[in-house]
């Protein structure tokens, strides 16, 4: 999914989250969701250059993988440059949203800790702020599966809020909801990912563009062992 949950009220104390009430959610807004952001990397001319990027060097042939890919916009982009594109998200309302607009897209329902893919099916892999609904002891599993899921020599592209802040979600367009959003320290997913089997190879962040949440962006570029 996306980054633009951030944009909304939120509260210092939240909540666990489990994935019962993220799936629920994500279910609620997904119409919403899909109709509000389906241009989104428009005016998200890095995302498209580091996406770009994650494309050539990807084993030619190979399909990428959209991790937590909400209504399925990233992977449409993807699948707009000739490659098989599977978008993959645990939100059964957002598969299907992602079903009736982007016919070019292969959408699995699934979820980020138990993926549903073979071994090493995938060249390339994206996870664009997904792993900031997930608790803290989960992300080393998220890192195993994406892993597992790609291709010996596989880039996996993550983008996430920097801090350590966990903001949470009652209300988001007039729906109920309930939702964590974990911002996440670049040096300590850097350090799951190269302990899980990855190299590390790109790491930056930039400042939010004018209409994004006022957070600060990481991502992480890092390749298959």
């Amino acid at each position: 999914m996306d980054d633009q949950h951030a944009d909304s009220p939120a509260s210092s104390s939240p909540p666990a989250s489990n994935t019962a009430s993220v799936r629920r959610s994500y279910d609620t807004v997904a119409e919403e969701y899909a109709t509000r952001l389906h241009d989104e990397l428009a005016g998200k001319p890095l995302d498209r250059a580091l996406l770009a990027a994650l494309l050539e060097q990807r084993e030619p042939g190979t399909a990428v993988a959209d991790l937590g890919c909400g209504p399925g916009h990233v992977a449409a982009w993807l699948a707009g440059k000739g490659v098989h594109a599977v978008g993959i998200d645990l939100s059964a309302g957002m598969v299907a949203a992602g079903r009736r607009r982007f016919a070019q897209v292969e959408f699995r329902e699934g979820d980020l800790l138990e993926l549903p893919a073979g071994d090493g099916e995938f060249g390339a892999a994206v996870a664009l702020y997904t792993w900031i609904h997930l608790d803290p002891g989960d992300l080393r599993r998220a890192c195993e599966e994406a892993r597992r899921v790609l291709r010996p020599g596989g880039l996996l592209l993550v983008a996430f809020h920097v801090g350590t802040e966990v903001r949470h979600l009652d209300e988001w367009w007039g729906h109920e909801v309930d939702l964590d959003f974990r911002f996440l320290d670049p040096g300590h997913l850097a350090g799951l990912l190269e302990e899980t089997g990855f190299t590390v190879e790109m790491r930056m962040e930039r400042a939010h563009y004018p209409h994004e949440a006022e957070t600060r962006r990481a991502y992480l570029l890092a390749r298959r062992g």
